[in-house]
């Protein structure tokens, strides 16, 4: 379950749906070459095949929620009878019946998803606390995309290439920064912060005032890996300046 508690109306919002198309192709690849889908992943009990159940049941709550917003109601009750075992619930679920049937039900729900291209972007739907629209929804799919699909890519020992989508899942990370201190139960600093990355392409993706005095520094992959929580900050190559750039890089998440 995707619970992101971000300020969407700080963000963009301009991606491009054909990014999430190309992310789910990418991480399809992969998975259908693979037969044994019983591999465990770095998320605890996960396999890949619950990996692949999750994005395929966020993709099918998604269409849910804009196509027929009553019927999400039934989503929204059954995540809150099970609480925190919610998501681990509803993957073994959906790991259980055979992978054949698993793979095209998850290509299934993505094509659904990719048609929200014509849904107008000013279309509001309820989500998981809040109300999104198509245009909003499109980088927190990609950014859940990715960041299952590194579990898979970790778990099978694959290597993969960094592209420009790492773009949409940064900005949620920056955007991210008050939930990041919220979650830890800490104070939100008022200061203004800077975040300049090194892309994939050797140029600098940035966010924030130049003369920031909080500061993080790296490069989009390590800042995606630990804002997505699939790297610990010292397996990152990150640099803080400030003290509560420090701190943000410690605690920082984009989802809850």
């Amino acid at each position: 379950m995707l619970n992101h508690g971000l300020d969407m109306s700080a963000l963009d919002g301009g991606f491009a749906l054909p990014g999430l198309v190309a992310e789910g192709d990418e991480l399809d690849a992969l998975v259908s070459a693979h037969p044994d889908w019983t591999r465990p992943t770095p998320a605890a009990g996960w396999t890949i095949a619950h990996q692949i159940a999750h994005l395929a049941s966020a993709d099918e709550n998604v269409v849910t929620a804009v196509r027929d917003p009553e019927g999400f109601d039934a989503v929204l009750e059954r995540a809150a009878a099970a609480g925190a075992r919610y998501a681990d619930l509803d993957a073994a679920a959906g790991a259980a019946v055979p992978r054949q049937e698993l793979l095209e039900r998850w290509r299934a729900g993505r094509a659904e998803a990719a048609a929200l291209r014509d849904v107008p972007p000013d279309h509001g739907f309820p989500w998981y606390g809040s109300r999104l629209t198509s245009v909003l929804m499109t980088p927190l799919r990609l950014m859940e995309t990715w960041a299952h699909g590194q579990d898979v890519f970790d778990a099978l020992g694959a290597s993969r290439r960094p592209t420009d989508r790492l773009r949409e899942v940064a900005a949620l990370g920056v955007t991210g920064r008050e939930l990041s201190f919220g979650a830890a139960g800490l104070p939100v600093p008022a200061a203004p912060f800077r975040v300049e990355l090194t892309n994939p392409f050797g140029l600098t993706w940035a966010w924030g005032p130049q003369d920031a005095p909080q500061r993080v520094l790296g490069t989009a992959l390590d800042f995606c890996l630990r804002v997505t929580r699939r790297r610990s900050r010292a397996e990152t190559g990150l640099r803080a300046v400030g003290a509560d750039a420090d701190r943000w890089l410690d605690v920082a998440r984009v989802f809850l």
